[in-house]
């Protein structure tokens, strides 16, 4: 999809470096912003189909790359960056920039969960995913099963070669689920109960939507996944049924953010206030509508709404090295 003023550049990291050089930052009177994010394709078209809306005669445009080498990007471009405006970025990374990034002082925050909120306001709420523990009703009651109940239960040798996971070193949704029982039980208990679930895991698959895909194959019959992506199976006809334990569902939020002394330029506030005011509502009841405004109305059939969310507090990126470098199944 084209867009007339607004075009989305999916950059690869090699060419960072000759970004950074060519581009200069945005001059005082100057209508261009450039918006970092590392959200997917057709949400980044999403989003600049509604901000060319907006602002017809603004040259608005969206570089794509990963989450963690556009948080190395960013730091290496420094002050010199021509990123004004980061859309969509994990709360552990945002927190390791914050240092650059500027405080927010006109978006109006009581809206939001409170749990989600940084404390200066350097990043606000955008979205948040959770995963939970995914049955493939049909194949359990075909096996003569019961759907668990709790994480103990999937250490059941009845479960034996029908349970799927993320790879925590391969996604990211794979690796909060060990954060999340890291928070919960420490970490000698957590890796110790995933050395015994290895037992009973079919495959670790290397994207957060994998184990959805075999549930609804039929190829396995219990997967740790992400919900809303089970919930849009579910809707679409597959047997499937969502399940949160006692400890939580693990979660990763994603907020915006302005880069240090670009919140000064009113054109880069303006958009970054549209974001939130012609943007937010309409994206999370279409794409993700998890919890992140108190008062949030969830209209997507089945999708929960009372999603008990786990402790995920402490998720840096170096704690997600150390976590991971102990990973070895």
């Amino acid at each position: 999809m084209k867009f007339r003023k607004a075009t989305a550049l999916l950059l690869a990291s090699t060419m960072g470096a000759a970004l950074a050089a060519g581009t200069a930052l945005a001059a005082e009177g100057d209508n261009s912003v450039v918006i970092y994010s590392p959200n997917e394709d057709y949400l980044i078209e999403f989003y600049l189909e509604k901000l060319n809306e907006q602002f017809p005669d603004y040259d608005i445009s969206i570089e794509y790359e990963s989450t963690g080498k556009m948080a190395a990007k960013l730091q290496a471009e420094g002050d010199s960056t021509s990123c004004d405006i980061i859309m969509g970025m994990s709360y552990g990374y945002l927190e390791s920039l914050k240092e650059g990034l500027a405080s927010i002082d006109f978006i109006d925050t009581s809206v939001y969960m409170p749990e989600l909120l940084e404390e200066n306001n350097r990043y606000i709420p955008w979205d948040r995913f959770s995963g939970a523990t995914i049955v493939n009703t049909a194949i359990l009651e075909e096996k003569g099963l019961p759907a668990p109940t709790s994480y103990e239960d999937l250490l059941d040798p009845q479960y034996e070669g029908l349970i799927e996971m993320p790879n925590p070193t391969a996604s990211s949704t794979g690796y909060l689920y060990l954060k999340s029982l890291v928070n919960a039980w420490g970490e000698e208990e957590a890796f110790d109960y995933f050395a015994q679930l290895d037992n009973n895991i079919l495959k670790y698959t290397d994207s957060g939507s994998g184990p959805i895909h075999d549930l609804e194959a039929g190829e396995c019959a219990i997967g740790l996944s992400l919900t809303f992506n089970a919930i849009e199976a579910k809707n679409a006809g597959a047997p499937l049924d969502v399940i949160f334990f006692e400890e939580g569902a693990p979660y990763s939020p994603t907020g915006c953010a302005i880069v240090a002394g670009k919140e000064a330029d009113p054109v880069v506030k303006e958009v970054f206030e549209y974001i939130y005011s012609g943007i937010q509502d309409e994206y999370l009841a279409t794409y993700l509508p998890e919890q992140v405004k108190i008062d949030q109305q969830t209209e997507i059939e089945n999708f929960p709404t009372d999603i008990p969310y786990a402790d995920m507090s402490g998720d840096t990126p170096d704690v997600k090295a150390a976590l991971l470098d102990q990973w070895e199944f």
